[in-house]
């Protein structure tokens, strides 16, 4: 089996590319989109290896989590948002929700990309550790047009979604889901 050379650009520095340069790169981008679900697949297996403190790891999480969502009848949209609201977590534990929207943003309705980012927030409802104030944050967000799909999504998926005992759903389950949502043409208005 030969393995196939790539195509580089010719410049060490962008302003010096050629029109011929921009088209290897744009391909190469094409590319590497078309492999994104392999790579979000591949990431989340990553999650398995999750040294935390719950009973089970950040991959048997999310897993439950887009398993609930699933059962509830929700749609691509939310399910992959299950999925992936905490992919963030290894990389960015104090954004993971921004780190999360952002590579959900091109693929989702803004409904469900403002959830994910604001997960967080609304997941510390639940934290009997914290203060009133920090509890209560998100209220900050109260009136807002997607205040109730973040609380209704941390309530019956999110924060419900640690038990080791729930009959979960295995990745296998997910992945034509991940391949339709980030195969299909990203929003034009996200």
């Amino acid at each position: 089996m030969s393995k196939e050379l790539a195509k580089t650009v010719g410049f060490t520095a962008m302003k010096d590319g050629t029109k011929e340069d921009y088209i290897i790169i744009k391909e190469n981008d094409e590319k590497t989109a078309r492999e994104l679900p392999d790579r979000l697949i591949e990431h989340l297996t990553e999650m398995e290896k999750d040294d935390g403190a719950y009973k089970i790891n950040r991959l048997e999480h999310v897993l439950q989590c887009a398993t609930r969502a699933s059962r509830d009848g929700a749609d691509d949209d939310w399910i992959i948002a299950a999925l992936l609201h905490d992919i963030g977590d290894v990389l960015a534990p104090f954004t993971h929700g921004q780190v999360a929207a952002e590579i959900l943003r091109p693929f989702v309705r803004e409904e469900v990309n403002w959830v994910v980012r604001h997960h967080g927030t609304f997941q510390m409802f639940y934290n009997k550790s914290l203060g009133e104030e920090d509890r209560t944050s998100r209220e900050q967000f109260k009136g807002h047009p997607y205040y109730q799909s973040a609380v209704d999504f941390c309530e019956k998926w999110d924060q419900c979604s640690f038990d080791p005992e729930y009959d979960t759903e295995t990745l296998d389950f997910f992945i034509p889901i991940i391949k339709r949502v980030f195969l299909r043409k990203p929003f034009e208005n996200n």
